[in-house]
């Protein structure tokens, strides 16, 4: 097999707080390619327009973009939309039985059902695997997370025999991180407020938008 990696970028959105003062949807987003990367040079050269038009920012991030630059971001998205793929588990968290109210218990779950349909669909077309998250500041999060990766993938490479690794880093180090920010940001604000003005600019890439538990308990405890 040629010597091929698929990248899998992962984001999400919504709160850990089950009680009814939590948010009400919790999304964990991932963007799949394998390389080459055809729209980071369109992104860069998108920032240095905007900083040549006095608009100061890092790097982007939908919810604190302002619409000007959500909107060219997008319509960059439109015109490569064929390269990337966007898979997405929603969870509804009053749907969720107690017992997963434990993060650990709550990442390995979802981090599973996501990780499965990625690496079926792509069977045969890659020779190692790189996930990448954003960096998580909470230190006791960032174990559940990691270990909730490992605890599948680990038993993955052993059956396929191929590789992994798995990196977590700030969202303002890599394009990509970014772009999977944007895309778990429209679809978040779909299911939370039925915004789906920038979701339907995406909606042909979306491979899979699962709603887990969604027969599962309708109140809190």
């Amino acid at each position: 097999m040629e010597n091929k990696t698929l990248y899998i970028f992962v984001d999400e959105s919504g709160n850990m707080d089950f009680s009814p003062n939590g948010t009400k949807y919790f999304t964990l987003t991932a963007l799949s390619i394998i390389r080459p990367f055809v729209i980071n040079e369109s992104l860069l050269n998108l920032k240095y327009n905007l900083w040549e038009k006095g608009i100061e920012f890092e790097y982007f991030h939908a919810a604190e973009d302002t619409y000007t630059t959500r909107k060219e971001v997008f319509e960059i998205v439109s015109r490569s939309s064929s390269k990337m793929v966007i898979d997405s588990i929603i969870v509804e968290k009053c749907k969720i039985h107690p017992f997963l109210h434990d993060n650990a218990k709550f990442y390995k779950k979802i981090f599973e059902i996501l990780l499965n349909y990625i690496l079926a669909r792509y069977r045969g077309q890659f020779s190692q695997v790189v996930i990448v998250t954003d960096q998580i500041p909470i230190k006791k999060k960032r174990k559940d997370i990691e270990k909730a990766i490992k605890l599948y993938i680990n038993r993955w490479s052993l059956e396929t025999k191929i590789p992994y690794k798995i990196f977590h880093y700030a969202s303002k180090s890599d394009i990509n991180l970014q772009l999977v920010d944007y895309f778990n940001w429209a679809i978040y604000r779909k299911w939370n407020k039925g915004d789906i003005q920038n979701y339907d600019i995406i909606e042909e890439m979306v491979a899979s938008e699962f709603e887990v538990f969604k027969s599962g308990i309708t109140k809190y405890y």
